[in-house]
């Protein structure tokens, strides 16, 4: 089963649903009924925007993005990489907030217009416990001042939240990347801790959610930061093995099965007259074997679309580049042929081994 559906596909980005979010709609119907939908919906229209927003900024400085999720806590934009240098860092972060400023500005005479005064306003006066003078309580004002509660909300320091990745951008014109990163995840943690905390104190069930989302998302985050920062000095040529197993385009997928249970390798560079042809991938055998049957040839499976990577590329952008692709393994190339398969056992392997240098 599908965990998110696409809905939409903008600027060669696609837009896609969490299947939480229908749970969240759900709740918010049976609490309001349709005025709650409506709420709801349109809270992640601007979310939609603010993604976007971050999107764009990073399409302009060449970052791709996959896919927009939207989840019942916000929505994420699926970077293929995380900007390192820090004006990029600050304008991409920045870019999401001040959509929702932006909102604020360009809305608010025609919506006073069109409402009145009284009703726009009517949403502070009930956050600030003076609310209930407007009998009508339209659900048009609630979604334009929300976009305010995004924006406050996005910009709090906790990082990976967006006030988060700012301070780590700021911080990096003064020190290294990673500290800046480890400085900006402990902060993260502080404040994942302080919404949990006041999430347990006054029952907000979504407050809890968003704690151990903040908590597990700076921890992951910082740990790859310190993966990349770790290897950045190898070369696929420090962790190559020497001896490795290529297949023929028809060799029986039951025999690449063989030959992952008996090696230590499991992703198998395909070879075509001494040239490399495409990539058998674990997770590709895996479900050959299960829609093909083990009959089907290494050709009908192989990836072809992976790029190899030379004998000399630094491992952190092997890593990258395996992130992109969606594999966990990249066939060598040294002189334009074939020398071996690296793969991310290998990379955590260096991690493993030398990580402790730098954590001191």
């Amino acid at each position: 089963m599908r965990s998110s559906f696409k809905v939409a596909r903008v600027l060669g980005i696609d837009i896609e649903i969490h299947a939480t979010f229908f749970i969240l709609l759900m709740f918010f119907f049976m609490l309001l009924g349709p005025k709650g939908m409506l709420l709801i919906l349109g809270v992640f229209f601007f979310v939609t925007i603010h993604e976007l927003c971050h999107s764009l900024a990073a399409l302009y400085f060449g970052i791709s993005v996959k896919k927009i999720t939207l989840l019942p806590i916000g929505g994420v934009a699926s970077m293929s990489e995380i900007p390192r240098k820090p004006f990029q860092e600050l304008v991409i972060s920045l870019a999401g907030p001040m959509s929702n400023i932006m909102v604020l500005v360009i809305f608010y005479w025609p919506l006073n217009i069109f409402l009145g005064h009284e009703r726009l306003m009517h949403p502070l006066l009930v956050i600030a416990g003076r609310g209930g003078s407007v009998a009508d309580i339209n659900i048009l004002a609630y979604i334009y001042w929300l976009n305010l509660m995004l924006a406050m909300f996005n910009i709090l320091p906790a990082f990976p939240m967006d006030g988060g990745r700012v301070l780590r951008a700021l911080l990096s014109y003064r020190m290294s990347y990673k500290r800046s990163t480890d400085i900006a995840v402990k902060l993260g943690h502080v404040f994942a801790l302080l919404f949990a905390y006041i999430g347990l104190l006054h029952g907000h069930i979504f407050l809890l959610i968003i704690a151990v989302f903040i908590y597990m998302s700076a921890s992951s985050e910082g740990l790859q930061v310190n993966v990349s920062e770790t290897i950045k000095d190898y070369t696929v040529k420090n962790v190559l093995s020497r001896e490795y197993i290529s297949v023929s385009p028809e060799t029986p997928l039951a025999r690449v099965l063989e030959l992952v249970f008996h090696s230590h390798q499991e992703d198998f560079p395909v070879t075509f007259e001494g040239s490399y042809a495409g990539l058998v991938t674990r997770k590709e055998l895996m479900r050959g074997i299960h829609e093909r049957g083990k009959t089907a040839a290494a050709s009908e499976i192989m990836r072809t679309d992976l790029p190899g990577v030379d004998i000399d590329a630094r491992l952190h952008e092997v890593r990258k580049l395996m992130t992109e692709n969606d594999t966990r393994a990249l066939a060598v190339m040294k002189d334009g042929r074939l020398a071996g398969i690296v793969t991310l056992d290998d990379i955590n392997k260096v991690f493993l081994m030398i990580g402790e240098k730098y954590q001191k």
